[in-house]
């Protein structure tokens, strides 16, 4: 797998998400931005098991993706990142990004894995970005694809 080229499709399925009136957009990064301007999702770091299956043809990505929000008020901060959090609606980041899996017997991210599954929400806390203050949290989204690709 491309993993360049599978965090930007992540990222790009996530610009998907709709936000309350008066949030503004969701703006998102197929990588660790110096700079942000919130709300902001990015796909970070990752862990890639090699050779799931035989020949190279299958590997197995553990990948987290982060979403910041500013913190301008507290408890209305939290509530945006609460229906981002949200396991379906408008504003569900999982909703967004597994819509890009694909019909079935498809590809996901447009024939750049063979499927993915957001698994988890963690880390719900404060983040530090460029030394400003957000609250956050983690998606950890499993990718699987071609290990000879």
């Amino acid at each position: 797998m491309d993993m360049s080229a599978v965090r930007e499709a992540i990222a790009d399925a996530a610009r998907a998400v709709v936000l309350p009136d008066g949030v503004g957009k969701l703006t998102c990064s197929g990588y660790t931005p110096d700079s942000i301007t919130p709300p902001h999702f990015f796909a970070g770091e990752y862990a890639v098991e090699f050779d799931k299956a035989m020949r190279r043809s299958l590997d197995e990505v553990e990948l987290t993706c982060r979403v910041l929000v500013g913190r301008a008020d507290d408890r209305s901060a939290q509530r945006t990142l609460d229906r981002m959090l949200s396991g379906a609606g408008p504003a569900s980041l999982k909703a967004a990004i597994e819509a890009a899996r694909g019909a079935p017997g498809e590809f996901a991210l447009g024939g750049l894995a063979h499927d993915l599954h957001v698994m988890r929400v963690q880390g719900y806390r404060w983040y530090e970005h460029q030394g400003i203050q957000y609250v956050g949290a983690e998606l950890i989204i499993k990718i699987i694809g071609e290990g000879s690709a």
